[in-house]
């Protein structure tokens, strides 16, 4: 598949801030056989049998109902977007009366956005911190109306460090600075007397970690090659370190703060505005696809793998590995997971929303260290940012029709209080 060209932001000042938060290469998936992955070209559609489309439910919309049916959505090759891609692959768009060709692939989190804003996709998903940042920092008029996910990413290192205190005077890669990956690694950090640094190099002896944005598929062959020394990012690339034995999960970012969201779903906030029927189709087939992947962990991964429709450029063994591997046994000694009596997934997935995880985002990215203009954060207060960039209706109503909270194993009353344990 052929990575669009995504059109320019708006602003030059919105295009510069994105250059310095992403400004590494954006060569993409380049790289990623050298770790196992295979192509990082998509297969053509209908190169993969589609399992049969899900029947139509009472809850289905048909195609008449809706105020549109096109539906392009944008995705980055990870195992976040699932839902997306498994919503596509199982025919629920379709049968939920949406027309959606072949999900997009993009090769970076600024590409994804850039063409987001340049409207060239209408649905994507998109780490929550740079929701924030470009609702409130960039001014992208855009609603954040589902989490995605919860888990799914972890901090890998070589195979040499025991311990986040080892990092003193290395190169660690993030994603994004806008990242629940930047703010949990910095928790991190602190909690074992490291200073983290976006400029300058790292020093052992001043304890200093320094800090470069990549993109996730350049990540494990950096590792290997040893122009870093760990990384943190979403799967499936902590578990492709693992198979292709390049590296070691440290510590699993779902084990420091209990069920975050790292991906939530947007959408452009005059879509909701002008089609509500058409985006509640959307989280309806994003919650259906959910509770599809909580209960078919296995079949889901082949569904995504390069020996199933091929979203992303890995074979079974990475993906069902990400998905569903978890083991306290293993990583219980080893430190990775500490808190066995938390009882979360590697990755796990729930459409709703919380207020208070996203007030107490707001509250840590005031703490966490990025590159760029942050001034914005200073007067962000944030339950105002809560009720700012979050419309949950879809999500609510997206819960009740698939059976409940109690499918995604939530509870009912959809508040809860974070768990966060460094």
């Amino acid at each position: 598949m052929t990575d669009p060209t995504p059109a320019p932001m708006r602003s030059p000042l919105a295009r510069r801030s994105f250059l310095r938060l992403a400004g590494v290469s954006l060569a993409g998936l380049a790289g990623a056989a050298l770790i196992g992955c295979g192509s990082d070209d998509a297969p053509s559609d209908g190169a993969k049998a589609a399992p049969p489309a899900p029947a139509r439910s009472a809850g289905d919309a048909p195609a008449a109902a809706l105020e549109e049916t096109q539906l392009r959505v944008g995705y980055l090759p990870i195992t976040d977007a699932s839902p997306l891609l498994v919503a596509h692959g199982r025919g629920t768009f379709q049968a939920k009366g949406l027309e959606a060709p072949k999900p997009t692939l993009f090769r970076s989190w600024s590409q994804l956005a850039e063409a987001f804003q340049a409207k060239q996709v209408d649905v994507v998903h998109i780490l929550m911190p740079m929701a924030i940042w470009l609702r409130f920092g960039q001014k992208v008029p855009l609603k954040l109306v589902a989490w995605n996910h919860t888990g799914g990413s972890a901090l890998t290192v070589r195979p040499d460090v025991t311990a986040v205190g080892d990092l003193a005077g290395a190169t660690v890669a993030i994603p994004f600075y806008y990242s629940i990956h930047n703010v949990v690694l910095q928790m991190l950090l602190r909690d074992a007397g490291l200073k983290p640094l976006t400029q300058g190099n790292a020093s052992k002896a001043d304890r200093t970690v320094k800090l470069v944005v990549m993109a996730p598929s350049d990540m494990a062959p950096a590792l290997a090659n040893g122009s870093i020394q760990g990384y943190i990012v979403a799967d499936p690339f902590n578990a492709a370190a693992e198979v292709n034995k390049v590296g070691k999960v440290l510590r699993f970012v779902p084990d420091v703060w209990f069920e975050h969201a790292c991906c939530v779903v947007v959408m452009h906030e005059a879509d909701i505005a002008r089609k509500p029927r058409w985006a509640q189709a959307v989280i309806d087939s994003v919650a259906e696809a959910q509770v599809y992947t909580r209960e078919n962990r296995k079949d889901a991964a082949k569904l995504l793998s390069t020996e199933g429709q091929g979203y992303l450029p890995q074979p079974l063994p990475v993906i069902e590995r990400a998905l569903t591997h978890y083991d306290h046994g293993e990583y219980g000694p080893s430190g990775a997971i500490k808190h066995t009596d938390w009882k979360t997934q590697r990755i796990d997935f729930q459409p709703f929303p919380y207020r208070s995880y996203t007030e107490e985002l707001v509250r840590a990215l005031k703490q966490t260290l990025v590159e760029g203009d942050n001034t914005f954060l200073d007067k962000l207060d944030p339950a105002a940012a809560h009720a700012e960039l979050i419309h949950d209706a879809f999500a609510r109503k997206a819960i009740q029709t698939v059976g409940g909270a109690a499918k995604f194993g939530i509870d009912p009353s959809l508040s809860r209080t974070e768990r966060i344990k460094v």
